[in-house]
């Protein structure tokens, strides 16, 4: 089994656990899973064992209670999401400026406390993988091991970073884990957490999930740069109303976005056409299901200007939910491989900014070829 953690309790969590559960009893198709069938883990050896929030409307609840409140798809909520309780995590100001009533464990116990009595329950559950999928938050990359050693010590960093931390130590101390970071906090790309993970033994992926404009972008401009057509610009902007899209309403969350979605122009096309790509609104009655609007504009033969014009709704969690029955499995083969730190040819395909630090942010379609090298899987196509 694949004993899995998750790390913030919204709805791409939600989607995950329910749509795993119904894979587990073919109650649904995998579309929307890449690896599909392929891989040695199957979705029967995945178990979500534990869940963390900090917001006090999730924290006590079960899996099955918040489904059944916030989960709106046709078909029933699988009976076995019962037996999983949202636990306290750690917040450390986290939901800080969102309006959302919230409370960290080390606000009740202490930092310290807090922080061993999560790496307690890893040891107790056996985790094997740790998912962060918590809103996303401000961060600046540590750079150095000593600084980063330090900083967890005085409880000087964000959440995610410190659940990093916090799974390094538990792959040192217990069993080799892999952590998951799917929102833009530079972990995979801040040098001191690769080398805390190759060190502690442990597998690291980040950073921030590519869902669904921003792998239909890399492959656009792959296209053009292969047909030396010239960009002269993109503009992409995506519009929501769930809790990430609150969240990215403030300009400190906002530009963590933007980082890892504008990452691709220069390392695809070889130079940085003007561009703005980045999340650029919050509408609570889109709910879920995002607006995406994109116009690329560039030169063809002649001279001739040419533009590309898209308008797509995207249902948000679920997109980034069936990545993760990917991830966890990837982690586990990692683990299996002992291949400790970050696995790039992982990173390229599932994130929008692939760590290591100074990696080069490729078209999916590439990245999907070096990523079933990496496996050791043929594309049944060819």
């Amino acid at each position: 089994m694949i004993r899995v953690a998750l790390v913030g309790q919204g709805l791409v969590a939600l989607h995950f656990e329910v749509g795993l559960e119904k894979l587990r009893h073919n109650m649904i198709s995998d579309y929307g899973v890449p690896l599909r069938n392929w891989l040695p883990y199957k979705y029967s050896d995945i178990e979500v064992v534990v869940s963390y929030d900090v917001d006090e409307s999730k924290v006590g609840k079960t899996i099955y209670e918040l489904a059944k409140k916030y989960y709106d798809s046709p078909g029933e909520i699988p009976g076995t999401l019962k037996d999983i309780v949202v636990k306290r995590g750690i917040h450390l100001n986290s939901l800080k400026g969102l309006p959302f009533k919230a409370r960290g464990r080390e606000e009740v116990e202490g930092y310290d406390s807090a922080v061993w009595s999560i790496i307690d329950e890893w040891k107790s559950l056996d985790v094997d993988v740790v998912v962060n999928v918590m809103t996303t938050e401000p961060v600046e990359p540590v750079g150095g091991l000593l600084e980063l050693h330090e900083r967890f010590k005085e409880g000087d960093l964000t959440a995610s970073q410190t659940y990093a931390y916090m799974a390094a130590i538990y792959s040192s101390k217990y069993k080799s884990a892999a952590f998951i970071n799917c929102i833009p906090s530079p972990l995979a790309n801040d040098q001191a957490y690769v080398d805390l993970y190759r060190e502690s033994r442990g597998v690291l992926f980040g950073d921030d999930g590519s869902t669904g404009a921003t792998p239909l972008t890399t492959d656009l401009l792959e296209h053009l740069y292969e047909r030396n057509r010239r960009v002269i610009d993109i503009a992409q902007f995506n519009i929501g109303g769930n809790t990430d899209f609150l969240s990215l309403s403030l300009p400190e969350r906002n530009v963590m976005k933007k980082i890892t979605k504008s990452a691709m122009v220069s390392d695809i096309l070889g130079y940085e056409a003007p561009n703005y790509i980045r999340p650029t609104g919050y509408l609570e009655p889109l709910g879920d299901k995002k607006f995406v609007a994109m116009i690329i504009e560039y030169y063809s033969f002649g001279e001739f200007k040419d533009e590309l014009y898209i308008a797509w709704r995207v249902n948000d969690s679920p997109a980034l939910a069936g990545l993760l029955v990917d991830l966890v499995r990837l982690g586990k083969i990692a683990l299996d491989r002992q291949h400790y730190g970050t696995v790039y040819e992982v990173n390229a395909f599932y994130m929008k900014k692939p760590g290591p630090p100074g990696s080069r942010v490729i078209s999916k379609y590439k990245a999907f070829q070096e990523l079933l090298k990496w496996i050791g899987v043929r594309d049944p196509r060819y």
